[in-house]
């Protein structure tokens, strides 16, 4: 749903205890929260107990913490006070879920709302904020690609966009792969021939590019197609995005039927191509339903303690792709109470459509229909279809949602064993759940980088990966030792000043990915071993981490790798051992981020502007400089007073950049 500084409650500080003693509004994040004052010796049904009197008949969001202040639970209520007394009997909430939550509660905080509609939207936000233990979680929130058509140029261009949807223009999505998008934006150049460069690739052209040649583009760059004309091309484009794809078929037929009674056949020859064109995208879209215009579908599946729910967008009446996701949900929720969990968390930040299709009858229905009619301006329906195509499609995406757990517990059960395979292989006391790989990558010295990648039970985890820039000067160029000794340091210190010396107790609950590794494999043999084992004694950690070095082996062939460990004797695996190929897929991923952060850096320095090394030129002012003087060299060997006469640039920061340039 939309962020929470646009739905947050309007004053909600004053009225979430009634009585006097109550505590001093607490700010966090975007709203106030209430915490109640209890006595801290209690847990439980007890301390939830001595809230309840303090507690208003009103709506809003509750948050139950415990000792430590770790959130454990964010919901929300019609009526706050109704709502924490059923918690405080203690008794009859049907499985042990909540019988745990409760058990741990040490305090508890408030926050009041105008209607159940914004604890509803409030509810959604913080969960995704704050990951509580005892939430429904969705997993994977990776932004949706969207088709940007600019609105800030003579000649709008026809873009792929993620992210902040800030830039002037019309935006059409959510896809759900860059694959649709990019299909998408292929068949729309075949039959608007609208440009896909970028602005100033457009502004320096002199003569139509190669996709002018290939009929791609109508190139109004070097006007061999007017404004005017070209507008009209971009129209055409954006009522076909925006689902008035027949009236622009019926548009073309008319014109190519005006084009062959005049006898112009050629132009009449581009209409038809258009028209076919049309044809084949709205024919290659998988489901292409007759009743739909602009919908999410939804369906929702439970096999083995695991969910699965997938989504399929359709936009334009047409079929925009579809996702799987995997939410983390206790085994005691059922398939109705995951997917309505999910939805609210799920359209948080994303645009809603008008209909909501669903697999299953969430039990507030109604509520959420409101809360998103309010999110997106317009009205939207939520339901389950009973009859006819929308049945029909639902009990298809359903069927995705079956097979995609299948898979998705399929490569479950392989990455278990081959975590299992490395416990043996390195003697673990049980199997790895967060695996750290590390690799230096550099040429001659230059533009070093260390990289870090992470793997656990669910596989690779990209958003845990880190990039480590080598910053000390001291080291020799191409000092491995030195790079990695520098790499751990920086890297343990900050975990022991974020977790503490604990590490077991921080490892996480079973199904989430501790911060702290249970195996560290490291690029290299004994020096390298020897190197980070220097760093752990000096942070105090030596013995309480696996360390493992991968040597690789004579003439670097793979499958002849070398393990070091600590205080055992170097051996090697077998050829086709299955921990052996898992360990190569690690360390080859190891090596695929590092490089690709090493040539990222060196590619930065080689397009790097002397500019960029004076405080207070920024990204505007460095423009303003260049399109003044045509280079930095121009620019280096100007005077103070020629250097003032630059739009944005004072006497000081003239005078800073003269003396900038005398002194290189």
């Amino acid at each position: 749903m939309s962020d929470s500084s646009s739905d947050k409650p309007t004053s909600a500080s004053t009225d979430a205890v009634a009585e006097t003693g109550r505590a001093k509004p607490r700010d966090s994040g975007d709203v106030m929260w209430e915490e109640v004052p209890t006595n801290s010796d209690k847990t439980g049904a007890e301390i939830i107990a001595e809230l309840v009197p303090r507690l208003p008949k009103k709506p809003g969001v509750y948050r139950m913490m415990n000792r430590a202040g770790d959130v454990l639970y964010v919901g929300k209520a019609k009526n706050l006070k109704n709502r924490v007394q059923n918690y405080a009997r203690g008794v009859g909430h049907g499985g042990n879920r909540t019988a745990r939550m409760i058990a741990e509660t040490a305090h508890m905080e408030f926050v009041t709302t105008h209607t159940e509609t914004e604890a509803l939207l409030l509810e959604a936000n913080l969960i995704k904020r704050l990951r509580p233990r005892f939430n429904v979680l969705m997993r994977d929130d990776k932004s949706f690609p969207y088709i940007l058509l600019s609105g800030d140029h003579e000649a709008p261009g026809l873009f792929k966009h993620r992210g902040a949807r800030s830039r002037k223009g019309a935006f059409f999505g959510p896809f759900a792969n860059a694959g649709a998008v990019n299909t998408t934006i292929n068949a729309l150049q075949r039959i608007f021939l609208i440009r896909t460069c970028t602005d100033s690739f457009y502004a320096n052209r002199t003569r139509p590019c190669l996709l002018h040649q290939i009929k791609r583009c109508s190139a109004p760059c070097t006007g061999e197609v007017s404004i005017e004309e070209y507008s009209e091309l971009v129209k055409q484009a954006k009522d076909f995005l925006s689902g008035k794809s027949q009236e622009v078929k019926t548009q073309y037929a008319s014109r190519m039927q005006a084009a062959s009674q005049a006898l112009d056949f050629e132009t009449a020859a581009v209409y038809r191509d258009r028209l076919s064109a049309l044809s084949h995208v709205q024919s290659h879209q998988g489901i292409n339903p007759q009743t739909i215009t602009e919908a999410d579908v939804f369906a929702v599946h439970q096999e083995g303690g695991q969910f699965c729910i997938q989504v399929f967008f359709f936009r334009t009446g047409q079929n925009w792709g579809n996702r799987a996701y995997f939410p983390r949900a206790d085994k005691s929720f059922d398939e109705a109470e995951v997917l309505e969990a999910f939805l609210g968390q799920f359209y948080d930040d994303k645009p809603v459509p008008r209909l909501v299709l669903l697999s299953h009858d969430i039990a507030q229905s109604e509520l959420l229909a409101e809360a998103l009619s309010a999110k997106a301006g317009h009205r939207v329906s939520v339901n389950k279809p009973q009859r006819g195509e929308k049945r029909d499609i639902i009990k298809q995406v359903a069927q995705n949602a079956r097979e995609a757990l299948g898979r998705k517990m399929a490569e479950s059960a392989t990455q278990t064993k081959l975590l299992g395979g490395l416990q043996e292989v390195f003697g673990l006391e049980k199997p790895p759940r967060r695996i750290e790989v590390y690799d230096n990558s550099h040429i001659m010295g230059t533009n070093a980088v260390g990289a870090m990648i992470v793997a656990g039970a669910e596989g690779f985890v990209k958003n845990s990966y880190r990039k480590f820039n080598i910053k000390n000067e001291d080291l020799t160029p191409g000092d491995d030792f030195g790079m990695m000794r520098e790499v751990f340091t920086r890297r343990f210190a900050r975990l022991l000043k974020e977790h503490g010396t604990e590490i077991d107790a921080k490892s996480g609950d079973d199904d989430t990915l501790p911060p702290w590794p249970d195996l560290v494999l490291i690029d290299g043999g004994a020096g390298q071993l020897s190197a980070v084992r220097g760093v752990m004694k000096e942070l105090g950690l030596d013995g309480k981490i696996n360390l493992v070095g991968v040597a690789k082996g004579p003439d670097r062939d793979a499958g002849r790798e070398r393990f070091f460990m600590p205080g055992k004797p170097d051996f090697s695996l077998p050829l086709r051992d299955p921990t052996l190929y898992f360990i190569q897929r690690l360390r080859d991923e190891a090596h695929r981020f590092a490089i690709g952060t090493h040539r990222a850096r060196r590619k930065k320095e080689m397009v790097k502007n002397p500019l960029d090394e004076i405080e207070g030129i920024g990204p505007a002012r460095k423009r303003a400089i260049l399109h003044h003087f045509g280079s930095a060299k121009s620019a280096s060997r100007a005077a103070v007073e020629d250097l003032m006469a630059v739009e944005g640039v004072s006497e000081a920061m003239a005078r800073r950049i003269y003396d900038h340039f005398q002194k290189s």
